[in-house]
């Protein structure tokens, strides 16, 4: 669909399951080259590279801690080595922790911080870089979420980091458009990934979840990597500093839906 990406180098951090695993996946079938990033689900990544290759395109696999910076210029050094550059970062890899925000230990916080925003920083300054010593044109793929702009109670750590990635990607698009990088924004709403698994297995809240999205349904990975593809492309080219909602209108406040309030 995307003629454009063909044989394009993206690495993808938290790219073993989920959101990142889709992704992967649907930038195979542009024929692309992906960098899996893992942090543990050392067989995750590799079924995901199996995949890839049968989707048509060309994968390695990675173990990395996107919280340090040298290991992001390890995912860098793996693109070079087997693709021979690196064309799209996509910084995916994230988690969350509830507790109410007065108990939340200091280690808890400064670990959501460290993966949900400070590798997001780490990743998008090892492909500027990158980009900048080349004189390369570059593009950035942030994930966020709706609580970039939704409160969320009892996940402050969480809703604290994504709204920091709304700034840092709005801060960074402008800093670096002169140069032809362009740096965008997904926001995704309650998607059927493994870190909602546990929630959604309980009928109820599943059901009270849905009542929360004007379109009545939970979304899948795979509409969040329509999206990232989108941005992934040529078609995207005049896009920069924006943040996509994928979440089936969660971000529009449904609980006003029918003039209640």
């Amino acid at each position: 669909m995307f003629k454009d990406l063909n044989k394009k180098v993206a690495v993808i951090t938290g790219g073993s399951k989920g959101i990142g695993n889709a992704i992967a996946l649907r930038f195979a079938q542009e024929q692309m080259n992906v960098v899996i990033n893992y942090n543990s689900d050392a067989a995750g990544a590799d079924k995901a590279v199996k995949e890839i290759e049968a989707n048509g395109g060309e994968a390695v696999a990675v173990q990395a801690d996107i919280s340090k910076e040298e290991d992001n210029k390890k995912l860098l050094d793996a693109a070079i080595k087997n693709f021979g550059g690196m064309d799209i970062w996509v910084n995916n890899a994230g988690m969350e922790t509830q507790a109410p925000t007065h108990e939340i230990t200091l280690e808890s916080w400064n670990k959501v911080i460290d993966i949900n925003l400070t590798g997001v920083f780490l990743g998008a300054k090892t492909a500027l870089n990158y980009w900048l010593e080349k004189n390369q044109a570059g593009n950035i793929i942030n994930m966020s979420s709706v609580h970039q702009q939704i409160p969320w109670p009892t996940f402050a750590s969480y809703a604290t980091a994504k709204g920091g990635v709304k700034m840092f990607t709005e801060t960074i698009a402008m800093e670096y458009a002169p140069k032809n990088i362009r740096v965008n924004n997904i926001a995704p709403g309650a998607i059927n990934t493994p870190i909602n698994a546990k929630k959604f297995a309980d009928p109820k809240q599943y059901a009270t979840t849905q009542s929360m999205i004007p379109m009545l349904k939970i979304g899948d990975p795979e509409d969040v990597a329509d999206a990232a593809v989108w941005l992934a492309s040529d078609q995207s080219k005049y896009v920069t500093g924006t943040t996509m909602f994928v979440d089936g209108g969660m971000s529009l406040y449904a609980n006003f839906q029918g003039g209640r309030g």
